[in-house]
């Protein structure tokens, strides 16, 4: 076993074994968490359905989880507080209570005197209404960035694999990002900008973790002697400890951000940390056995031409 190898360099767990249970169960999820999505909808922040923003000052530092525990006490549970310039400055912005009819300036008004300290008062310095069409156009430059990722990815996986991979990896994909927004549908956690910035990143450490495992079935071909499924089953073995490590070194990172980040980061460090381990699952009980699934043969194994010179030079 080399030194830090979590699973020794010759395992031989056979997973291509478990392929159709694997991608039966994985099925099921997604299937679960687009009905999620479907029935119960996304929770919307604020940066989606508008609001009220306002502009507070204070003669020295304040604490922002303070402030922020104060307006949750007062019903204001989803208010979004942040510093601003010199750090004596926040930036809140909520949705009006639900049933009462209130202007941005009674709203103003009352935030004040809820974020106000006996021995540091608020001063009120602006409000404005955010309008719903701001949150729309967000979203669907959202939903645009996504599709973006997904097919930049198809191309650039179609270009250095065959078709086979290129589909089996944006499914997988797919696949993480769809149980991970369906987590915070079927939970009702609050879904912001945080959040969609959180799946694009899923998008990018799902793609990284399959593409070192096709790699890694591409070089194998070179020098096995074997049926697709067995090449398919020893690349996983292999990239099985690096898949583990990197991905534990990660979550530990993401872990410390949802701890210490504040309530401003957590929903996008929720959607990192589910990324993370359904990510790691998918790399190892999806991605191949979609592979073999697609009917993979010799010829798509292969490396290309324009490939075999550089995959020649590799020790």
């Amino acid at each position: 076993m080399k030194p830090f190898n979590v699973f020794p360099y010759d395992s031989n767990f056979d997973f291509m074994r478990l392929r159709m249970v694997s991608l039966t169960i994985a099925a099921i999820i997604m299937f679960v968490a687009i009905g999620a999505m479907a029935v119960k909808q996304f929770n919307l922040a604020l940066d989606f359905t508008g609001g009220v923003g306002i502009e507070l000052s204070y003669k020295k530092a304040v604490e922002v989880e303070a402030v922020r525990g104060k307006l949750a006490a007062a019903g204001y549970d989803n208010a979004q507080v942040q510093t601003f310039g010199n750090g004596s400055e926040l930036l809140v912005r909520l949705q009006p209570k639900e049933g009462k009819s209130e202007t941005v300036a009674s709203i103003a008004q009352h935030v004040r005197e809820l974020a106000s300290f006996a021995d540091n008062p608020a001063e009120l310095r602006s409000s404005a209404e955010i309008s719903p069409q701001i949150g729309k156009e967000l979203a669907e430059n959202g939903i645009y960035a996504l599709l973006f990722v997904v097919l930049g990815f198809l191309v650039y996986i179609s270009f250095r694999f065959e078709w086979k991979f290129a589909v089996a990896a944006i499914i997988t994909t797919l696949h993480d990002v769809v149980v991970v927004a369906g987590w915070f549908a079927l939970t009702g956690h609050e879904f912001d900008l945080t959040v969609l910035a959180g799946l694009l990143s899923v998008m990018g450490y799902s793609i990284n973790d399959t593409i070192v495992v096709f790699d890694r079935v591409r070089e194998n071909f070179r020098g096995l002697r074997a049926t697709p499924a067995e090449v398919l089953n020893k690349s996983v073995n292999q990239t099985l400890s690096r898949t583990v490590i990197t991905s534990f070194v990660a979550f530990l990172t993401v872990l410390a951000l949802y701890l210490y980040g504040g309530g401003s980061l957590k929903g996008m460090a929720e959607s990192q940390m589910l990324g993370i381990v359904i990510g790691t699952l998918s790399s190892i009980f999806v991605a191949c056995p979609l592979l073999l699934w697609l009917g993979v043969t010799k010829q798509d194994l292969m490396p290309k031409a324009r490939d075999e010179a550089a995959l020649a030079r590799r020790p």
